[in-house]
């Protein structure tokens, strides 16, 4: 048996009604929620070809008010799967912006191999975020994190061939791995030298999610904590975390920083309000100053910059992080409670 969902006066999607397996009376039932038929192309590939679920596998999918059009185009192709899941949806839980990811969230992480996280980023939430990260990585839970997934991204990221990324990704790891030095420079003015540690891992993170690590979907890129970092980035792209929303693309009006043993040492923008809240992000605590992540992004499906980071970070070219250099996986031995990305445009490498 199946319903039918009218999206506008000449289209219906089709979502299979869900089974008993599905409907355990928890979360926040999103198998009714209308979503655009377009999303249809990435959800599938998210839950087909990016996390390989298994109709035996239980899900937990995580949302928000304003992104449940694209969970309930995931949970259509769980449904679809018949893959048992839960759904919920943040302002159902708890009042936002989060201090703590819900109990019932944690709770339902403990008994599932799978996960799925599409939420629109606010203020001064990593905090939870990096609760849910914990768990998924004690527990080895296949991951996709889609922290600001829109409308835009579904249609394009998340149309990506996945494979191809792979296959990709693979070569350039590979290569970097036996690096002991990367220098990175833009027309625009950025030229930075990353020095490698050859204690710290690099990591792939292609689109195709493994138990060992989660990753963002979009996938398409690689990324390892330097040894040190020196030199200008012109972030003529975009800057990561609620920042990315509030400022999007940052082409006419960019920000340049200098970056002098591995630490964030000046910050100017003519849009000083965009200057401003960077440096305040970057001084949260002890270490929210120092580039923790440096990454190659190999996602070459993606055209440009769009201004928006869970996109963005994979376009081809180098982007770099201050805070959480996540250790865990890296083998990085400091940490911190911040973590922000920065991107830029047409890197020479």
């Amino acid at each position: 048996m199946s319903q039918s969902v009218n999206v506008n006066s000449s289209e219906k999607i089709k979502i299979p009604a869900p089974s008993h397996q599905t409907r355990e009376g928890r979360g926040s039932p999103l198998h009714d929620v209308p979503f655009d038929p377009e999303y249809a192309e990435g959800a599938f590939n998210a839950v087909n070809v990016c996390l390989r679920i298994q109709p035996s596998e239980q899900v937990c999918v995580i949302t928000d008010r304003a992104t449940t059009e694209i969970a309930a185009a995931v949970v259509a192709e769980l449904e679809k799967l018949g893959a048992p899941y839960h759904a919920w949806v943040l302002e159902d839980l708890a009042p936002r912006p989060l201090r703590d990811l819900p109990r019932e969230i944690l709770d339902d992480l403990e008994h599932s191999q799978v996960s799925i996280f599409a939420v629109q980023a606010q203020t001064n939430e990593l905090r939870s975020r990096i609760q849910m990260t914990d768990v998924v990585n004690r527990k080895k839970i296949r991951h996709a994190h889609m922290v600001n997934i829109n409308r835009q991204i579904m249609l394009e990221g998340m149309r990506a061939d996945f494979q191809k990324v792979d296959r990709l990704s693979a070569k350039v790891v590979a290569m970097v791995r036996k690096a002991q030095r990367v220098r990175a420079t833009t027309d625009a003015g950025t030229d930075l030298t990353a020095d490698l540690n050859h204690n710290y891992k690099w990591l792939k993170t292609s689109g195709i999610i493994t138990p060992e690590k989660w990753g963002n979907l979009p996938g398409g890129e690689i990324f390892t904590t330097p040894g040190e970092v020196n030199g200008t980035f012109v972030i003529d792209g975009v800057v990561g975390d609620y920042l990315c929303a509030k400022f999007g693309s940052l082409l006419e009006n960019p920000l340049t920083i200098h970056i002098k043993g591995n630490r964030l040492t000046e910050a100017h923008s003519e849009n000083r309000e965009l200057e401003d809240d960077f440096w305040r992000y970057t001084h949260i605590d002890e270490n929210s100053d120092r580039v923790g992540e440096f990454a190659i992004g190999t996602n070459i499906d993606l055209k440009n910059v769009i201004g928006q980071i869970l996109q963005d970070e994979k376009y081809p070219g180098v982007h770099i992080a201050f805070g959480n250099p996540y250790g865990a996986h890296t083998g990085a031995e400091w940490d911190s409670t911040t973590h922000i990305d920065v991107v830029g445009r047409r890197f020479n490498i």
